[in-house]
């Protein structure tokens, strides 16, 4: 599935220095999710930190909302 970024989620995946690939891989492939009304959220063990990924589920795609270093 397609995953887009909102206007917030790519300013902090800048800010944060937080790669693509690692926002990808924590939706594809999280440690766990937690289900929050229609958003999710994925958490995924990187190095030393734990990446949240807040994103919703569309029809074709998946649309993340923010990103954040746990």
């Amino acid at each position: 599935m397609v995953i887009i970024l909102s206007y917030h989620a790519k300013k902090r995946l800048y800010e944060r220095g937080i790669q693509f690939k690692d926002v990808q891989n924590t939706i594809e492939m999280p440690e766990y999710t937690i289900s929050k009304g229609n958003k999710k959220e994925a958490y995924k063990k990187l190095k030393d930190k734990t990446l949240k990924v807040v994103y919703a589920e569309k029809d074709k795609y998946i649309k993340v909302i923010t990103i954040i270093w746990k």
